[in-house]
């Protein structure tokens, strides 16, 4: 008996020991449980804190629109002082107007403007005569380089005319759409579209300043606000006389026309022949060139755009 009472007190130590065991394990894992409750709780508070901000008595915050007319754009010519903060990028865009990197039309109704179109437009008669007579001596020096006389009868009044010309074939420079729309935008129930077809186009190629020619078609899908139909061949006018290339042409007069009357959608389709690649370089006189541009209503909707590619003849 006495050899045996060890043996027990041993083993209640054991059993005891395997007790209190149990007992720590099923402590920690119950202060385990409520950490995770307590962390469930703050991120649900948290994220109701954010989905209240993101909405405003109920609706959802109104995004940022772009610069047009009635709300331009900033100044160009204004300095930062300080960096503006870069705008996190979204992965999903909406409409085609966030296609165009910057506002087809500036803060004073210019539109795709560098510093030497603002000192033609704001330049004094004085300076509009020496602009005049440096473009006859560039004329009269491309006459040298080619092998012509500039002093012949014939060519003697050359510089001068041609350097009139150049700066009426690149008149668009100067002009302002906010003086050719001139408050010609109307408030009409008229929700259906509206076309304007067979307009004649004359530009200058950008890469071999030689013209390029064609007709344009314009159609919109008015918001309850139309414009004077005389003012859509007007605003592909003053697009036109510049230096261009028919792609940027057709997307400036598309992206114009979207800005100023912000419609449920805008159609250009242009075809020209371009002398660059008739009078040299392939010299294919039958060659012509279409380019489109559709946004909104027209890009979305197929069905849209069938209806005014039928309507100006250029689906069968």
């Amino acid at each position: 008996m006495t050899r045996s009472e060890p043996s027990e007190r041993k083993g209640h130590k054991h059993r005891k020991s395997q007790l209190n065991g149990h007992s720590g394990s099923s402590d920690l894992s119950e202060a385990e449980t409520a950490s995770q409750s307590s962390s469930k709780r703050d991120s649900s508070k948290k994220r109701k804190g954010t989905d209240d901000d993101a909405r405003v008595n109920g609706h959802p915050a109104k995004k940022t629109r772009r610069p047009s007319l009635t709300q331009p754009a900033r100044d160009p010519r204004d300095t930062f002082t300080t960096k503006p903060a870069k705008k996190k990028s979204k992965a999903k865009t909406e409409g085609a107007l966030t296609r165009s990197p910057s506002p087809v039309i500036d803060f004073d109704g210019l539109s795709r403007p560098s510093r030497g179109t603002r000192e033609r437009l704001e330049e004094s008669p004085e300076q509009a005569a020496i602009r005049l007579e440096k473009l006859q001596g560039a004329v009269r020096t491309i006459l040298e380089c080619v092998g012509e006389d500039p002093d012949r009868p014939g060519v003697l009044d050359t510089p001068r005319r041609y350097a009139k010309a150049m700066l009426f074939l690149t008149r668009g420079y100067q002009e302002n759409v906010k003086d050719i729309v001139n408050n010609a935008i109307f408030q009409e129930g008229h929700n259906e579209m509206v076309i304007v077809k067979d307009i004649e186009i004359f530009s200058m190629c950008e890469h071999h300043l030689v013209p390029f020619t064609g007709k344009m078609h314009i159609a919109y899908i008015p918001k309850n606000q139309v414009i004077g139909l005389s003012k859509l061949p007007r605003i592909a006018e003053m697009f036109s006389r510049r230096f261009q290339i028919q792609e940027r042409l057709t997307k400036e007069v598309a992206y114009a026309i979207m800005e100023i009357l912000q419609p449920q959608g805008v159609a250009v389709v242009m075809e020209s022949s371009h002398l660059c690649m008739v009078m040299r370089g392939v010299q294919k006189t039958a060659a012509s060139t279409i380019t489109s541009c559709v946004l909104g209503a027209f890009e979305k909707k197929e069905k849209t755009r069938n209806e005014f590619l039928s309507l100006v003849g250029l689906k069968k």
